[in-house]
């Protein structure tokens, strides 16, 4: 036998023990949180040595935990099958005789906050697992949940700019603490606007999808978990703001007012904030002694600009204001010169115009409906009189002749 092969045997030798001989160990997670007032859970395994094997009994098994130290009388805080008044109120919900100790305590308060061992008691079998432990933190609030943005379904930090138009997606998951009624996932904004999110509870996440719109810029999105206890509810919130990047819009109350002098006001909004340029004829604008231009920022997005014109300059058909970014552009045509009206005062005339033909074809028709119907009653008046004078004069010519009339030619006829 050469130095190879025996090696070979050697280390075959050490795995084999190491398959077929098996030691006490136990499977615990480090740190556990819990939310005061509601559940805990302790997932654990533990494995034992073979010669034990026998003695672990679906009847004799018993799962006792200790906390803050492994002293029978003074660390005992649950027995399974021998619960004490100042015990834990809880149990275990794995089975025992499968290795499986998960437990689960309730009621949880401070008093629950510290470390965790455990105890496997059945027959002949006495093991202290003290090498691995849990660390229980009991709080009073639940951990914030976690939002993602997620644009054309990649992620991205929260304060990149979102261009319009694009596929957003805003992920909320959570950590769950143990509670029951499971916690909840909700969603909100502010300002406020309708949402749409679709949720998967047993995992705790929920998305919010959407396409991006100028409305949504600088909208604050905040995911709320709740816990519902007994007594009252408690709830943790992650908040994240859209920042949205778009082209120029205009607004509606761009317009020009006239009296000695033309003032025609513009406004846009815009992100990147917009440029904003007056064109007169074709013909970009600047103050001089028959213009002048000024120009207020309404927000970080908002700018409006006026232009003043000297009547000289109002025989001018058009007047256009432009505002473009890196986005695109938008711009408006004033009319200036309608009758000596402003094309606004032209608008107004127009409108009241029509209110007045209005109202009088409403007159006409009314009159004219009202003539119709009494014809029609007249008609029929004199339908029935009529009618009836028909009738009086049927029943003169039918009548019979008297009783005298008749004895008269009988007289006559004897003679």
């Amino acid at each position: 036998m050469d130095i190879w092969t025996a090696e070979k045997i050697i280390l075959l030798g050490f795995l084999l023990k190491g398959v077929c001989c098996r030691d006490f160990s136990i499977s615990l997670p480090q740190n556990i949180q819990a939310l005061n007032g509601s559940c805990v859970i302790i997932k654990c395994r533990f494995e034992i040595q073979e010669q034990y094997d026998r003695d672990l009994t679906e009847r004799a098994a018993k799962g006792l935990w200790f906390k803050d130290g492994d002293k029978m009388n003074d660390h005992l805080v649950f027995h399974s099958t021998d619960p004490k008044p100042n015990h834990f109120n809880g149990k275990i919900t794995g089975n025992l005789h499968e290795k499986n100790c998960t437990t689960i305590f309730y009621n949880v308060s401070s008093e629950h906050t510290g470390r965790y061992y455990f105890r496997i008691e059945s027959g002949g079998l006495k093991y202290f697992y003290t090498v691995n432990t849990s660390i229980i933190n009991v709080l009073d609030s639940p951990p914030r949940p976690t939002v993602q943005l997620y644009v054309e379904q990649k992620e991205v930090q929260d304060q990149e700019e979102v261009l319009e138009g694009s596929s957003v997606s805003l992920r909320c998951s959570a950590e769950t603490l143990c509670s029951s009624p499971p916690p909840t996932l909700t969603w909100s904004s502010t300002p406020r606007i309708p949402l749409s999110e679709s949720s998967r509870l047993e995992e705790l996440i929920s998305d919010l999808n959407f396409t991006a719109t100028h409305r949504q810029h600088r909208v604050t999105f905040t995911c709320t978990i709740t816990y519902q206890l007994q007594d009252e509810n408690k709830t943790a919130e992650h908040s994240i703001t859209l920042h949205v990047q778009y082209a120029p819009k205009i607004s509606p109350s761009s317009s020009c007012n006239r009296t000695d002098v033309t003032v025609c006001f513009f406004e846009a909004d815009g992100n990147p904030s917009p440029e904003l340029e007056w064109h007169l004829s074709g013909r970009p604008v600047t103050n001089s002694s028959n213009t002048f231009i000024s120009e207020e920022r309404l927000s970080s997005t908002g700018l409006r600009s006026s232009i003043t014109l000297h009547q000289s300059l109002t025989h001018t058909s058009t007047l256009k204001c432009g505002s473009r970014n890196t986005h695109g552009t938008a711009s408006q045509w004033f009319q200036l010169h309608l009758s000596g009206l402003q094309f606004a005062d032209y608008q107004q005339a127009t409108v009241s115009l029509l209110i007045i033909l209005t109202l009088i074809l409403v007159l006409f028709a009314l009159t004219v409906g009202l003539a119709l119907y009494k014809i029609r009653q007249l008609s029929s008046k004199l339908k029935a009189q009529n009618e009836a004078a028909g009738t009086y004069a049927s029943l003169q010519l039918s009548a019979p002749p008297s009783e005298y009339e008749t004895l008269n030619i009988k007289r006559s006829d004897t003679q």
